[in-house]
């Protein structure tokens, strides 16, 4: 009796796991991972964005401050967008960019930003990507394409006109966005990148990212 009522826990077990979300982390914001992302300076930016680490009670985050500089640090990796569909990411705007236009290019700054991009081409100009960005003047769920590129849509999970100094998690489906404003079925995207910038409005902001993943649900 004790070996069947067993068996039926270990069986019980192996079900509900099969059936658990699945996960991929992508930054783990430790000095180790710091080293080995890529920096990319934008173009004609004064100057690079701080990037530094911390830790509070939910874990390591990523510190961004801008002070009329732009600068990306960005990750290859391959995601199974069958799999794992769902961007998540938790952050925080502690100083915004408030009373620029962001749709313009004098006013194409955003105090956090998440990249999820798609290489399509053998350039980077031919690559397709969503734009996650942290609003200082838009509303949740308005979008727009890049002013300085068409093959960019910027789309916002989170603004500081609802919540300005306070961490908030968001989730969007990156596959069913990619076939939205791409016109593209994708099994998989090649990278992503984070970056805080304020060198077209020359402005200065402060940032905070943390557990940013990819999920099943």
């Amino acid at each position: 009796m004790f070996k069947i009522i067993n068996y039926i826990f270990i069986f019980s077990l192996l079900f509900s796991s099969a059936g658990l979300a699945k996960k991929v982390n992508i930054f783990e914001f430790n000095e180790n991972e710091l080293s080995t992302l890529k920096v990319r300076k934008v173009r004609g930016a004064d100057a690079k964005t701080n990037y530094s680490l911390g830790a509070n009670e939910n874990g390591k985050f990523l510190r961004a401050e801008a002070n009329n500089s732009a600068s990306g640090l960005g990750k290859e990796i391959k995601i199974n967008l069958n799999e794992t569909p769902f961007l998540n990411i938790t952050w925080k705007i502690e100083k915004d960019l408030f009373g620029i236009d962001e749709s313009t290019k004098k006013g194409h700054d955003y105090a956090a930003r998440v990249f999820v991009v798609k290489k399509t081409g053998a350039t980077p100009l031919s690559n397709r990507a969503m734009n996650y960005v942290f609003s200082s003047n838009n509303d949740v769920d308005a979008y727009h394409p890049s002013p300085f590129t068409k093959k960019s849509i910027d789309y916002v999970l989170s603004t500081t006109k609802e919540n300005l100094n306070e961490w908030v998690t968001v989730k969007v489906n990156v596959k069913e966005h990619f076939k939205k404003f791409h016109d593209l079925d994708l099994d998989e995207i090649n990278g992503i990148a984070i970056m805080s910038d304020t060198d077209n409005s020359k402005l200065s902001s402060i940032a905070y990212y943390q557990n940013i993943y990819f999920s099943s649900e």
